[in-house]
């Protein structure tokens, strides 16, 4: 049984992916319009929001830049005036392979921007409305895409790591908070997925997945009202079970595993 209101069907509904220029965001974005949701796509890149639209009839699309809180306010007014919106998915994201051994300060606060500080400013945007309406007997429904990599401290995930562990955070407390105005809160941690983001990782990347069969694992979640939706489940498991052992054991599992 799901933590969350369960989303039998997708006709009619609308939904908000914000992020949604590749990957994961453009493949779940398809995927929705395909069951008949009326989707709005957002991502810096107008360029490829445009070339969405094109090839989806009957989406829309709203340029934003995230770390930008006068566009997005601006964006999410829009969006309200055509009526609350039944799922927002912060799908945005910055990703770089980063150790402390070459400490950069400037990739730690662009990734706190892209990926944590976007998200807060979206809900600002959003939760008097989503609040008002779910009082009003609506619904509403907010998804943050988190990631394996804030469970525990991974090499190479300095910069990375710690802003999805907020994600993740973040959505509990809000879960904790909306759920009893009957608003829907959930939590996405994939594991390697083929995107331009992981692109440059010089390193194996276990279980790696198409944006597309993403997609359908994040739509399986919603529908069946989940609040944390993690995939492939033969990869995250593993790591939740990792997250669970004590510092010492952990340690040496990650040096032993990654070599690092």
């Amino acid at each position: 049984m799901g933590l969350n209101p369960r989303i039998p069907a997708w006709q009619g509904r609308r939904v908000w992916l914000v992020g949604a220029s590749s990957g994961m965001g453009r493949a779940a974005a398809s995927l929705l319009h395909a069951r008949g949701a009326h989707v709005t796509v957002s991502a810096r890149s107008a360029g490829a929001l445009d070339d969405f639209v094109a090839r989806h009839p009957g989406s829309s699309a709203l340029a934003l830049d995230v770390t930008d809180p006068a566009q997005v306010r601006a964006a999410a007014q829009q969006v309200l005036a055509d009526g609350v919106p039944d799922l927002v998915c912060y799908c945005a994201g910055t990703y770089r392979a980063l150790r402390a051994t070459q400490f950069d300060l400037a990739a730690m606060l662009q990734h706190i921007e892209v990926n944590y500080t976007g998200a807060l400013y979206l809900l600002d945007a959003l939760l008097p409305a989503l609040q008002d309406a779910a009082r009003a007997g609506g619904r509403g429904h907010i998804s943050l895409v988190s990631s394996v990599a804030g469970f525990r401290g991974l090499p190479q995930g300095l910069a990375y790591g710690p802003t999805k562990a907020a994600l993740t955070h973040l959505a509990e407390t809000l879960y904790l908070d909306l759920h009893p105005l009957g608003l829907g809160v959930s939590v996405i941690h994939p594991g390697f997925v083929d995107t331009p983001l992981t692109a440059s990782n010089d390193f194996p990347m276990p279980a790696l997945m198409a944006p597309e069969a993403a997609a359908q694992a994040m739509l399986r979640g919603w529908e069946r009202g989940a609040f944390d939706i993690h995939f492939p489940r033969r990869f995250t498991l593993v790591l939740k079970t990792l997250r669970l052992l004590p510092y010492r054991w952990y340690f040496a599992a990650v040096r032993r595993f990654t070599g690092l």
